[in-house]
């Protein structure tokens, strides 16, 4: 789907009108300046992974070997390192450290299926409303923490997410807070490693993104995001419609290329920072914008689902070894503790020490807090 500069998003605000909001600030920041409100852990940093396109919860973490084959799809679960817990088949290296992730089986949210909403509430903690653009986590962190060693706060690689099908924010800019705070783009080429090390994250483009991801850790940077993907326009992607004229992914394309890839370059990204000993103060979080149908359509693919999706959590001390809320037999809804996409974007804020609900934005003569959620604390207990 194709749109112009002046196209309406969801909200009913332009493109331009986003553009416009972000570049003049059009809210201040309620009593103390945001800079002061913060209070940082200093030597915290955090991971965001963008499985962009929206990852399939059942060819990937949530699978169903019970479901009838159009549910289940077409490839087996395996076991993992915990018992009762199982994973689609093409995982098997995050299957053997299960011990050491936090699922989510429940993630879900209630706005338009489309990628930007996901994306907005994934990154932002909300949806753009009015007008207002509001910022990615990291340039919320960065607006307080300055850079170490010369290195940026809040970097994004490889680069912005574009050509989602809707023009419309994506949630990977500064915002109301004003373009000095914008985040910085970072190619994913790791240069100078060795080839042991190129090797435990594979070589390929999801190796290569967090095997830099990494180095950016390892020089200062608190915050990364990884867009697996930065465009989603005419190739293989997590979004698996099977629609060889927009978007020709399909469930085998999960087997033969995305998970075995992405199996090893995260399997490779969390024995690294262990070994460094950075995986104790790094929280890493991996996941899509939504989920796909609980059936399997004519094309052999899956297409646009919010009602649930999963995730993972590693790293930055979480408990290992456990699910934090359930979905039905059919992948389809959560069946217990529902978690909005914006308590992850809180969850990263105030693991590098940014407490979203504590403060606030004035905005049309209200105060609206930073992030409107709590963070997941399940994830300590």
């Amino acid at each position: 789907m194709s749109t112009t500069e002046n196209s309406t998003d969801v909200d009913g605000v332009s493109r331009r009108d986003f553009l416009r909001a972000g570049g003049l600030g059009v809210v201040g920041l309620s009593g103390a300046s945001l800079a002061a409100s913060f209070t940082a852990a200093s030597n915290r940093r955090a991971i965001l992974i963008m499985m962009t396109g929206g990852v399939s919860q059942l060819e990937t973490f949530d699978p169903k070997p019970e479901a009838p084959a159009s549910v289940r799809g077409p490839f087996k679960s395996i076991e993992t390192a915990v018992p009762g817990l199982r994973f689609s088949e093409s995982l098997p290296g995050l299957a053997q450290r299960a011990n050491r992730l936090t699922v989510i089986r429940s993630l879900t949210h209630d706005a338009a299926p489309i990628h930007e909403t996901g994306m907005q509430i994934l990154q932002t903690g909300r949806l753009s409303m009015n007008g207002l653009v509001f910022p990615h986590w990291g340039s919320l962190v960065a607006s307080r923490i300055p850079g170490r060693n010369g290195v940026s706060t809040n970097v994004i690689l490889p680069g912005l997410i574009s050509e989602t099908g809707v023009s419309a924010y994506r949630g990977q800019q500064s915002g109301i807070l004003g373009t000095e705070w914008e985040p910085d783009l970072v190619t994913s080429d790791p240069a100078d490693e060795p080839e042991s090390i190129r090797r435990m994250y594979g070589h390929s483009e999801f190796g290569n993104l967090l095997l830099k991801a990494r180095q950016q850790i390892e020089q200062g940077t608190r915050c990364v995001t990884v867009n697996l993907f930065d465009s989603l326009k005419d190739r293989i992607t997590w979004d698996c419609h099977g629609d060889k004229s927009c978007s020709p992914a399909t469930l085998f394309d999960y087997q033969a290329k995305l998970c075995p890839e992405f199996d090893q370059a995260m399997s490779g990204l969390l024995d690294d920072l262990a070994q460094r000993g950075l995986l104790d103060d790094t929280l890493v979080i991996a996941t899509g914008e939504f989920g796909r149908t609980p059936y399997v359509n004519e094309n052999m693919g899956r297409d646009h689902w919010t009602g649930c999706w999963s995730g993972i959590v590693a790293g930055g001390k979480v408990s290992g070894g456990k699910v934090i809320g359930s979905s039905n037999a059919s992948a389809a809804e959560p069946t217990e503790r529902p978690v909005d996409p914006g308590e992850l974007t809180a969850t990263l804020l105030q693991w590098c020490g940014v407490d979203g609900m504590s403060h606030h934005f004035q905005a049309g003569g209200q105060e609206l807090h930073l992030v409107p959620h709590a963070p997941l604390t399940e994830l300590w207990n």
